[in-house]
């Protein structure tokens, strides 16, 4: 999505733009592929950073203006309710919608003797500049824990905004977790009727229409370089395509591959944090099963959230619900299908190194294991009632990560350097997306314009 925005955001003003597409589809980290006739999204929970019609300077509001879409295009319909859930069985949580009035007072009501200094992060959350290209790196835990006394209550804040966007293990810089806290808490979640594919829609259809060319199955195999610029790409077909500038959103390691050997010595270490995904589809309403109030749930069940690459192959303890059937869409619609969602941390190098026979063995045991822990945190549902009710599943791994994005590691959120302006050592090669620092699915478009808009447009 950031390399599409920032060829919107150029062809609009001119530039003789191409994008260079690997897989047959577009997206990256959030597409969307097609299995017996269904369409899954990948990436995309909700799109963060929602605003209401009429909220001005917002990241959603400076996308579509500088994007030139309109708000209606994306179709979004807002969640209804989300949550935070620790204990083994889910016994503190804190609801949130968006409201931000929500929020507040169910932190008011189960800490309260941390809403004062609650308050006190939020009003520094809102006046940071979390945009700013020149930001020094600090650690959001230091910087929470000025504010925040109680360990459950800090590891709750943490939780949603690591799942959502963070790189580092166990901690963020506190940039990004000011971007993610307001993507999440101050802003909201939404999602169009028909998932990602329809943002994608839109992208694609803007970027034709100001004249871009696009090239799919068409992967970039080296950068050739001159000095210290770029000069041209070379494709997977061995053709060479001339360039003034490249932006690529591919991830930091996986450029600067473009160009120099694997085992030089990186200026960006590959990514340590990648997840395995189970997908559930129901022949019924979650609803119907007791599962309606809550559109997505993050959840843990120990006594400290530990977000790290696990050293099995899955961390069930804790991980993210999502329920699609759960938006407010307009006009009273429901998906056609239930679809339960369930997100956790997993071991790269323990999915890559199964053969295949095993592989597959180890997605029926983890997808079972992940069901259980993930469903302590919902309404009970006996077990037989929840395998009548399944007509279909699916589950992807780090491994599923690497094949179908490039991805090092199946990381994810890449790595856990951020290049906040972009740059490169080449002078006229920049990146854009994961790597350059903005987060969520707003943020990686805006990241494209950003890029776009300091490196070439300004020049």
């Amino acid at each position: 999505m950031s390399g599409l925005a920032a060829g919107i955001r150029l062809a609009h003003f001119g530039k003789k733009v191409c994008i260079f597409e690997r897989h047959n589809a577009v997206g990256g980290l959030n597409s969307f592929y097609s299995q017996q006739g269904r369409k899954f999204d990948v990436g995309l929970h909700a799109l963060t950073n929602f605003v209401r019609p009429g909220v001005k300077g917002t990241p959603l509001t400076k996308l579509l203006r500088q994007l030139r879409i309109s708000r209606e295009e994306f179709q979004m319909s807002e969640q209804k309710r989300s949550r935070i859930a620790f204990g083994p069985q889910g016994e503190t949580s804190l609801a949130f919608t968006n409201d931000f009035a929500v929020f507040e007072a169910e932190v008011a009501s189960s800490f309260p003797t941390q809403i004062d200094g609650f308050r006190k992060l939020v009003e520094l959350v809102r006046s940071y500049d979390d945009v700013s290209l020149d930001a020094q790196p600090v650690s959001a835990r230091q910087i929470v824990r000025e504010h925040i006394s109680d360990s459950l209550l800090e590891d709750m804040l943490f939780c949603p905004v690591m799942y959502y966007g963070s790189a580092q293990e166990r901690d963020m810089e506190f940039g990004q977790f000011v971007i993610m806290f307001k993507a999440l808490f101050l802003e909201g979640f939404a999602r169009p009727y028909d998932g990602v594919r329809v943002i994608l829609r839109v992208l694609v259809d803007k970027y034709r229409a100001a004249g871009g060319e696009r090239r799919m199955k068409c992967g970039v195999t080296r950068v050739l370089t001159a000095g210290d610029k770029a000069t041209a790409v070379e494709l997977d077909d061995g053709s060479v395509i001339t360039a003034d500038h490249i932006i690529s959103s591919i991830g930091a390691p996986e450029t600067e591959r473009l160009w120099s050997q694997p085992d030089q010595n990186s200026a960006s270490p590959v990514g340590a944090l990648s997840f395995v995904e189970t997908i559930t589809i129901l022949d019924r309403q979650p609803a119907e099963l007791g599962w309606g109030d809550d559109t997505i749930v993050f959840f843990n069940d120990s006594e400290r959230f530990d977000y790290a690459a696990p050293q099995e192959r899955v961390d069930p303890r804790s991980g993210v619900i999502c329920m699609p059937n759960n938006f407010a869409y307009e006009d009273g619609r429901e998906l056609p299908e239930g679809i339960f969602r369930c997100t956790c941390l997993a071991n790269y190098q323990q999915w890559r190194a199964l053969p295949e026979e095993d592989y597959l063995a180890a997605k029926i045991r983890w997808y079972s294991v992940i069901q259980d822990s993930a469903r302590r945190f919902l309404p009970p549902v006996a077990s037989d009632v929840m395998s009548a009710a399944t007509i279909a599943t699916d589950m992807f791994t780090p491994r599923t990560v690497e094949k179908f994005t490039g991805h090092l590691g199946g990381a994810i959120y890449g790595s856990p350097r951020k290049h906040r302006q972009g740059r490169t050592s080449l002078k006229n090669v920049y990146l854009c997306g994961t790597d350059q620092g903005f987060l969520g699915i707003i943020g990686a478009m805006l990241s494209g314009i950003s890029m776009a808009n300091f490196h070439v447009l300004r020049g």
